[in-house]
This record gives structure tokens, sequence and C-alpha cells, in this order.
């Protein structure tokens, strides 16, 4: 079950780290004659780049001349993944990026600049799962040894129509 405490710090967050604009600038410093027209747009970006954990979902917004807006209910992740480069490591940020079933095979939503990234990730997949806050609120079902009987029934009756389809099966060949 999820943590309470955990998840109002998580539900905090709502700009990334400083060091998050120390990578940008690495970043942009790895191609010195560009760094002018590539440090201008990343400073827009970590300067204007917001977050927004709601019990729905999470909105992530940046930028000045053109705002973009990415909004994910939790009910439509899909899967979650980390990933970061030697730098990001160095500064201890990673990348969450957030998949859902859309037609792309990129990320919808990629949260940068966190250091908190194992317990967000972990924020996430509990959202994804609709694991509630309280464990007494938890459905029986989600307690394997309060059912097994039960389970057990329902499996032998499967396999007993399982076993009946296929000698139904073998008598019409």
């Amino acid at each position: 079950m999820t943590d309470p405490v955990l998840d109002r710090q998580i539900q905090a967050i709502e700009r990334p780290d400083k060091s998050l604009w120390t990578y940008y600038l690495l970043s942009a410093l790895v191609f010195p004659p560009a760094f002018p027209f590539l440090v201008l747009p990343l400073y827009f970006r970590y300067h204007t780049m917001r977050y927004n954990f709601t019990d729905d979902g999470i909105s992530m917004r940046w930028g000045i001349l053109f705002r973009k807006e990415v909004i994910v209910n939790y009910a439509r992740i899909q899967d979650i993944h980390l990933k970061s480069n030697v730098v990001e490591r160095w500064l201890g940020l990673a990348r969450i990026l957030v998949q859902t079933a859309s037609g792309s095979s990129s990320a919808e939503m990629t949260i940068e600049g966190i250091k908190e990234f194992e317990p967000l990730r972990d924020f996430l997949y509990a959202r994804m799962r609709g694991v509630k806050d309280h464990p007494a609120s938890a459905p029986a079902a989600t307690h394997p040894a309060a059912n097994s009987d039960e389970v057990v029934v329902a499996l032998r009756e499967a396999a007993a129509e399982l076993r009946a389809l296929r000698e139904q099966l073998a008598r019409r060949t």
C-alpha cells in the first residue's frame, strides 16, 4: 500500500530540481558554436516547466511563446520507464517516461528534473493500478489467503469444463 505522507510530498512537487538547469547547460555546451541557440529554448523550458500531481492524473506544462500542456489520467497509463544517462546519474536525476495507449511509440509525457524519481515512479505505479491510500478499504480479493478456497474451486471447475470440451472435440474428429 502507499504511504500518505510520501504521497503528499510527491503531490507537492511543482517545479523541476535546479540540477536540471545544470544538465541543460552541460548538454548545450556539447556543441559550442550552437550554444547560444540551444541554451535559450532550454532556459525558457526550465523556467516555465510546472508539474501538477492530483488524485486523478498528472499535468505538465511549459513554454512562453508556444505553451504546451500534457495531461495524463492515471487510468490511461500503460507503462512507466526510468531513463538516465551518465550526466543525469552524476547529477542525481532521471527521466520518467510515462506511456499511454496512444498511437505513437514514444512516451506521452517525460517527467524530468526530479531527484525523487524512484518514489515518484512507485507513486505512479500505485495510482496506475488503482491502489487506495487506506489498506482497510482494500477489497478482500486483493488478499489471496482470504479466498484461496474459492479460487481452488473455480480452477477445478474450469479444468473440468476444459476436459469436457476436449472430449467433445475429440468425438467430432
